[in-house]
Parts: C-alpha cells; sequence; structure tokens
C-alpha cells in the first residue's frame, strides 16, 4: 500500500507530513497536490487511502480536511514490520 512500483508519493507524503509547517497545521488535499504537483483527485486518493489504513488523522477547520500523521499508529506499523511481519 506504501510502495507501488511507479513511486514512493505515499511515503514522500508521510515523510512531508513530519515536517514542521504541515506536522504542526495539518496539510489540505490541495497543499499536497501543490507540493508534489499532483492532481487534486490523485492527492486527495493518496491521503484517504494513508487515513484509511490509519496512518493519517483528519480534522475539519474552516470547513477543510486537514491530514496529520498518526504517530501512534506509524509507530504500531513500524514495530510490526520490524517483527518480520
Amino acid at each position: 500500500m506504501l510502495r507501488t512500483p511507479v513511486d514512493e508519493t505515499r511515503l514522500r507524503i508521510l515523510a512531508w507530513l513530519k515536517e514542521p509547517g504541515p506536522a504542526e497545521h495539518g496539510a489540505t488535499v490541495g497543499m499536497v497536490a501543490e507540493h508534489f504537483a499532483l492532481r487534486l483527485p490523485v492527492a486527495e486518493t493518496h491521503l484517504r487511502l494513508l487515513a484509511a489504513v490509519g496512518l493519517l488523522r483528519t480534522s475539519t477547520h474552516a470547513g477543510r480536511v486537514r491530514y496529520r500523521r498518526d504517530e501512534m499508529r506509524i509507530a504500531e506499523v513500524a514495530r510490526l514490520f520490524e517483527k518480520g511481519w
């Protein structure tokens, strides 16, 4: 789910969301699309998939959905992979 044969966009999104601005305030679909030069529907698909597996949390501010990393869930998944899952 995180890696595709074509690129590692979802991993890059997760890494970017850890940077100070996005980590603190979250990022909208538009922000992700702009930062990664993606079409809005593509950015939205990536974010929804990451949220669906629990790696991102969502909140709504001023009518816009913002995505933030769920550090506890990411750590949990990392531990599973370390154990050879």
